[in-house]
């Protein structure tokens, strides 16, 4: 391993042990103290907490164990070891606060009045902290094992199944949570995946332009001496009018998404062109990895 590899390993290491602090912190600070919920296998552990007071600490290591073995035979052990090192870590903090708190040296935050404020800080913690393992290569076990699972050996969806099984989990909280805190959960849930994608899909945005246009050599050029971005060129045919034409590919910042349209109807009022979205972009011109 050289150097370089090495360095990444410890800073992937150090972001997946912090993402878990701020994990648990948020579960903690928020979450339980305001007697919401969260999915999966976290979230088996929290209503453990609410039925028969048991440390969440524990019972949520406790409950992974079993998919650990199942998924360490399956998806091999570099796979299960970041996941392994992410649930571990959560445990781990999640004792910490708990001591911190029996000790008093941490006053959760508690909202009996503003279940909202609680559940849109607890959906930004929560989502800042696995958006931090997600990005680099950790899980926090539970759901997203068999999630890997179900998608190795059936072709299911990642997605579906965390969906499936955080829902499964959510509705039996009803059970104990009256509906108010349930919805609001939902509330927080919603801000974490939003923040989740924040930051595993990169913190800039930028736009995507692709044209197609009879005038790709000279709005290239343009586009180059005015904006200074690299533009890359593709040769393309009218599938209809069978005439010969280029297709201009840019990334710009979203500061110079007007000028670049004024730009391009300047030069090809005809042109046409689709703008998407771009949430991580490496490079020259735009960030270093």
């Amino acid at each position: 391993m050289n150097t370089g590899t090495r360095w990444n390993t410890i800073q992937s290491l150090f972001l997946i042990v912090l993402g878990a602090a701020v994990y648990s912190f948020g579960l903690h600070y928020f979450v339980i103290s305001n007697e919401l919920m969260e999915g999966g296998v976290t979230g088996i552990a929290i209503l453990l907490k609410y039925a028969a007071d048991l440390p969440p600490s524990i019972t949520s290591l406790v409950l992974n164990i079993p998919l650990f073995l199942l998924g360490w035979k399956t998806l091999g052990k570099q796979q299960m070891g970041w996941t392994v090192l992410g649930t571990v870590s959560v445990s781990f903090f999640l004792w910490i606060m708990e001591v911190w708190i029996h000790a008093g040296w941490i006053k959760p935050f508690r909202a009996p009045d503003d279940n909202l404020l609680a559940a849109l800080y607890a959906g930004l913690t929560l989502g800042a902290g696995l958006g931090l393992v997600f990005r680099y290569g950790g899980t926090t076990g539970g759901g997203d094992i068999l999630a890997r699972l179900g998608n190795k050996k059936m072709g299911w969806s990642m997605g579906q199944v965390i969906l499936v099984f955080d829902a499964l989990v959510i509705g039996a909280s009803l059970i104990y949570l009256p509906q108010e805190k349930v919805l609001y959960t939902l509330v927080s849930v919603f801000i974490a995946t939003r923040t989740i994608d924040f930051i595993t899909e990169g913190a800039y945005a930028a736009k995507e332009f692709t044209i197609i246009t009879d005038k790709g050599e000279e709005m290239a050029q343009t586009i180059t001496a005015e904006l200074e971005r690299g533009v890359t060129l593709f040769p393309a045919r009218g599938a209809y009018s069978r005439t010969e034409k280029n297709v201009v590919y840019c990334i710009v910042g979203r500061s110079e998404v007007h000028r670049l349209k004024v730009l391009v109807r300047s030069l090809d009022p005809m042109a046409f062109m689709i703008i998407s979205d771009v949430h991580d972009v490496l490079g020259e011109g735009f960030k270093p990895e």
